[in-house]
């Protein structure tokens, strides 16, 4: 059978084509097109649970011009990473530095990378950059280890890009991220699971130690509010793969961020978001998503029961009705009026625009958005994709990078962010199991 990314956007025959090839085990592809993920018999139709369900709705063949600029971007990242197995974006005093081998490496920018290498196929033991996978594994492993324990990150290196822009503590945040995607293809090796482990729970009490009182993360950035962002997707990430999180801190985590939007009047509070909406749009929506989904799903297992009407809206007063406490109910609510209103004003076209021009942070909130509307199993996130990978493919750089054009420029970092984005339905599976309360 022949390999394919499963990202969206087929559609009539095209599509019928590709689920009829899901039953026989064969996927046509263009000539000379270089394809990245096999997907296995009959997995158009497959759950989260591992059952067969006649929803296809997420699995899509990847249309050629997305796998073309995918590859593309694969082969020139691997090529940049350094003999440490890390990547580094480079010092905030330097953005003129283009040159991948010419800069630092940093945990940061390595845990973009590799997050980006495993989504889009690989993992330790297959696929094309499993080795370089495999060596940046051990080099953030090792930043782990070699922190002294009363710090907050896992590097000593500061005032590099990633760190001035969204925040002093952002490599253990994304260190985090990385180790809770990684875990689940270490089974081939108990040792290494066990390291792996171990330092996921490290992460954690150092993310858990640098938050304030208000729930956002110490040390901001010029947009501080990506870092705390990205520390609550760290932290649901950990907890889903049995990490010890703090509960408490989760919700305060999740709670800053949905303060950040008022889903009555459409206003987003900008002061740590270096005065731009959409970098503190874009955490509202993917903060708010989990909780949102569970209101969706509760209300339509209560009206398919007959416990409400079907015209009853998802209110604090309907929920109660359905057994949420008082306190739960307001909380819930409120989640999910704050996405709703939240991924609309994300999606704005002069939202989307960010600072001017595309930088790292831009980059950033689009993954945020995209990633939020797949945890809160929303089909319209399948809009955003297509509008997404347009803008992206538009400014990929002839020789396969991205690069931002103020604040994060870094080649690396930028081009690892818009792989995570192009090639996100290949975790679409994870990232609606991690959605589920339990």
């Amino acid at each position: 059978m022949k390999k394919a990314l499963i990202i969206p956007a087929i559609a009539g025959t095209a599509a019928l084509v590709f689920i009829l090839a899901a039953f026989t085990g064969k996927v046509e592809t263009q000539p000379n097109r270089k394809t990245l993920r096999e997907i296995p018999k009959g997995c158009v139709f497959r759950t989260v649970m591992g059952e067969e369900s006649s929803d296809s709705s997420f699995m899509y063949l990847t249309p050629d011009r997305v796998a073309l600029s995918v590859t593309r971007g694969l082969s020139w990242i691997a090529r940049a990473q350094n003999q440490n197995g890390g990547w580094g974006a480079g010092s905030h005093y330097r953005q003129d530095i283009m040159d991948p081998h010419a800069v630092q490496t940093d945990p940061a920018t390595t845990s973009m990378v590799a997050m980006a290498l495993l989504r889009s196929g690989s993992t330790l033991t297959s696929g094309e950059y499993s080795k370089q996978l495999g060596k940046a594994l051990h080099y953030l492993l090792n930043a782990v280890e070699t922190s002294p324990a009363a710090s907050y990150n896992i590097t000593q290196l500061t005032n590099t890009q990633i760190q001035t822009k969204l925040g002093a503590n952002i490599d253990v945040v994304l260190t985090a991220q990385f180790l809770s995607n990684i875990l689940e293809h270490t089974e081939h090796d108990k040792a290494l699971t066990e390291r792996v482990k171990k330092n996921l729970n490290t992460c954690v009490v150092k993310i858990q130690r640098a938050q304030d009182r208000d729930g956002s993360m110490r040390g901001d950035g010029w947009a501080g509010v990506l870092q705390s962002s990205f520390a609550t997707t760290a932290l649901e990430a950990a907890q889903a793969n049995g990490a010890r999180v703090d509960e408490d801190a989760l919700r305060k985590s999740r709670e800053f961020q949905k303060n950040n939007y008022d889903a009555k009047t459409g206003e987003s509070k900008t002061d740590r978001g270096a005065g731009i909406v959409l970098y503190s749009v874009s955490g509202s929506t993917r903060a708010s998503a989990k909780e949102a989904r569970r209101v969706q799903e509760e209300m339509e297992l209560a009206k398919r029961s007959g416990k409400l009407p079907q015209s009853a809206a998802p209110s604090a007063e309907n929920l109660e009705k359905i057994g949420f406490t008082k306190d739960d109910a307001i909380r819930y609510s409120t989640a999910y009026e704050v996405y709703q209103s939240a991924k609309q004003t994300a999606q704005r076209d002069e939202v989307m625009d960010g600072f001017g021009n595309n930088g790292g942070e831009e980059f950033l909130s689009y993954l945020q958005t995209g990633e939020g509307m797949i945890i809160g199993k929303d089909q319209s996130w399948k809009n955003w994709y297509e509008n997404m990978s347009g803008r992206l493919i538009k400014i990929q750089n002839n020789d396969g990078s991205w690069n931002g054009h103020h604040c994060i420029t870094s080649p690396v970092f930028c081009t690892a962010t818009c792989l995570l984005i192009l090639s996100v339905n290949n975790d679409v599976e994870r990232l609606i199991k991690m959605g589920k309360e339990k």
